[in-house]
């Protein structure tokens, strides 16, 4: 009986052997803005499609809390990824405006690595048609929804605004103080005027919005862009803000524009920790271009997003190691 059990035992231990072991499955968290907006759509679709890639790589995705306080958030280790934008980078890089009280924000900006650029879209000014607004300058007197102050893209609005329409914000209209989810709802319930969404064209917030109310989208015309030497100016001049052009008809006849709306636009991307393992960076870079191409065949917002734009230079911020392997190996 000793004998059998002991050739039970040299059996089970072979076969235990001869079994590779299974990879222990690595979680990282990654923080995005509210769900409905491009940032959130683009970083949801790359997790989900890296989980399905991946069988050792789980990325956990919260959409809650602004990305401002994300990067930081990240830079100190506490999460893995979130997004992140030219412009609020270099903020934390000079420590200024929101980062102006954080001694070692510069220190901080270090730990902070790029995977990719992507865009956000195009600033998408909103009104109902009934509502008696036809450009930006009859924003005035009116309640405005710009972003959650304090963001990049609020600030980006506000300056968008003051220079296509000549407004000053908390003089010349009232600034609402809401989230990107709760802003969505307000407007649907008329509690202001003007929505400002951002997104790629056809943005399906906007598509959602218009099966059931006539809407009517705000900005300046090509004639009107091209004499608006400072808004131009602007856009030349601030890393990671372009020129945004909405197409006449691509949100149906329920959007009664019938000529290109010119607009700001703008990119933002995915930051990850320095000292994130470098392969591990490189496997979810590649595992995510490599599916995307798939996916922009079922996707249309999708198809402005590129490798061209992924690394494109902006505020100095500098590629992770394992995401330039990637993008260097594939020229």
């Amino acid at each position: 009986m000793k004998h059998i059990t002991k050739s039970l035992m040299a059996g089970a231990i072979a076969a235990t052997l001869a079994v590779p072991a299974v990879a222990q499955e690595i979680n990282l968290k990654m923080a995005t803005i509210a769900p409905g907006t491009s940032a959130y759509l683009t970083m949801t679709t790359m997790a989900t499609m890296v989980n399905q890639a991946l069988d050792d790589v789980n990325i956990q995705v919260d959409a809650t809390g602004a990305a401002t306080q994300h990067m930081v958030e990240v830079a100190n280790g506490n999460l893995d990824m979130s997004m992140t934008s030219p412009t609020v980078y270099n903020f934390m890089k000079s420590g200024t405006v929101m980062y102006s009280q954080l001694p070692n924000a510069a220190e901080l900006a270090e730990n902070l690595s790029l995977v990719f650029w992507f865009p956000l879209g195009n600033y998408h000014f909103l009104v109902y048609e009934d509502s008696g607004i036809e450009t930006m300058e009859d924003f005035a007197g009116k309640r405005v929804f710009l972003g959650p102050p304090g963001g990049g893209a609020y600030a980006a609005a506000v300056t968008a605004v003051r220079l296509m329409g000549g407004l000053e914000v908390g003089e010349d209209y009232d600034d609402v103080n809401a989230s990107w989810s709760s802003s969505v709802q307000g407007f649907q319930d008329r509690q202001f005027d003007v929505l400002a969404t951002t997104g790629i064209p056809p943005y399906p917030l906007v598509e959602q919005l218009a099966l059931t109310s006539t809407l009517r989208l705000i900005g300046l015309s090509k004639e009107e862009f091209d004499a608006n030497q400072p808004f131009q100016d602007f856009i030349t001049n601030t890393d990671g803000e372009e020129i945004g052009i909405i197409p006449a008809g691509v949100y149906g006849d329920n959007v009664v524009n019938t000529e290109d709306v010119y607009t700001l636009g703008a990119d933002v991307g995915v930051a990850a920790r320095t000292d994130l393992d470098e392969d591990l960076v490189y496997r979810i870079t590649k595992a995510y271009w490599e599916a995307l191409e798939k996916e922009k065949e079922n996707t249309p917002w999708m198809k402005g997003i590129t490798l061209e734009g992924a690394v494109k230079a902006a505020a100095g911020m500098r590629l992770h190691p394992g995401a330039q392997r990637y993008y260097e190996e594939g020229g």
